[in-house]
This record gives C-alpha cells, sequence and structure tokens, in this order.
C-alpha cells in the first residue's frame, strides 16, 4: 500500500498489517511480552505520526517494517543495559581505570607471569580500541592525564580550554571507557 495514511484508514491499516508485523517480530524477539510491546509501539508511532507530522508516511508498508526494526534493535539495548550489573557509580568512575592501570603499570619486583603480561596486552588492545571511538578532544584529555600524567590545569595552560571543559570531556571520555571495559573488568578482577 502506498497511499498516505490518514486518520480514518488507520484502523484498517493496523488489521491489514498487523500479522505480518507480528510474524516478521516475532522471528527476531523470543519473549511473547516483548513481541506485543514492540508491536503496540510500532502502531502508536504510525498513529502518532499521521496525527503530529507534517511529513506524510508514503510508503506505509517499508515505513512500518522500518520502525519496527529500529525498536526491536531499541528494545534490545535497553534490556541489555538494564541486565548490566551496576558496580560503580559516576562518583567511582576512577575505580575502573585505576584497578586498570594497577595491571597495566604495576613493576613487580621480579619478571611479570605469564598471565600478567597476557592481562596486560587484552588490556591494552581493549583500551585502545575504545580509545579511538572516542571524540578526539575526548580522547586526547583523557590520554594526556592519564596516560601521560599531566594535570588538567597544564593542559587548560597550554591549550586555553577552560579547566571546567577538560574536566566534562575527560568525564564523557571515562563514561564512555567504563561502559566499554565493564565486561572485561568483571571477567579479570571478579572472577
Amino acid at each position: 500500500m502506498t497511499t498516505e495514511p490518514t486518520r480514518k484508514n488507520l484502523n484498517e491499516l493496523i488489521v491489514e498489517f498487523q500479522p505480518q508485523l507480528k510474524s516478521f517480530i516475532h522471528k527476531r524477539v523470543a519473549n511473547r511480552e516483548d513481541v506485543e510491546d514492540i508491536l503496540q509501539d510500532v502502531f502508536y508511532q504510525l498513529v502518532k505520526t499521521v496525527n503530529n507530522t507534517m511529513n506524510p508516511i508514503e510508503h506505509v508498508s517499508a515505513w512500518l517494517y522500518k520502525v519496527a526494526r529500529n525498536t526491536i534493535i531499541n528494545t534490545g539495548i535497553r534490556k541489555r543495559e538494564d541486565e548490566l550489573p551496576v558496580y560503580r557509580d559516576d562518583e567511582n568512575d576512577s575505580e575502573v581505570l585505576k584497578d586498570f592501570s594497577e595491571i597495566l603499570f604495576h613493576d613487580e619486583a621480579t619478571a611479570p607471569s605469564s598471565e600478567t603480561e597476557y592481562l596486560r596486552s587484552l588490556v591494552w588492545i581493549e583500551l585502545e580500541n575504545a580509545l579511538s571511538e572516542l571524540p578526539i578532544e575526548q580522547r586526547e584529555i583523557f590520554e594526556l592525564t592519564e596516560l601521560d600524567g599531566i594535570s588538567v590545569k597544564e593542559i587548560s595552560e597550554t591549550t586555553g580550554i577552560a579547566v571546567n571543559t577538560l574536566l566534562s570531556r575527560k568525564h564523557y571520555a571515562v563514561l564512555h571507557l567504563r561502559k566499554r571495559l565493564i565486561g572485561l573488568y568483571i571477567d579479570i578482577l571478579h572472577e
């Protein structure tokens, strides 16, 4: 159906597409309650869009499947975030990094064990991958303060960027790194 939906034919569209969309969602989502919630959300988005937008929906079928796919993805992301155990709060962001720095930089009196060397290489690889995902401003402030040991005040004086701006950038970098590295942190330090 390629005609623009109107308030009058919304019920017809819902009746027409409900079985197909439900099957589409069910193939991608195991939980029946989630299937029903996602289906309801897709049709809610349809009603809201038809009632509130100046941009008409040209291809209803394609639009509905796109909304269904996006809703499935968003539901999966929210569920995974809800299932993650919270080991730290935002005030203790540096604890994860502190524990990792012990692994990365701790000088043992004797030669490090092969296990320690392996853990170090694993942490470095994951840290480099996570850092590469950051915007350049956040990555730079994190690397300068945490890896090079330069104070935020010194960086501010050198670059002319306000301390609060630098601290904010670092905070967002730490949040991203914590989120990205928490699984590795749990695997290494809590088993």
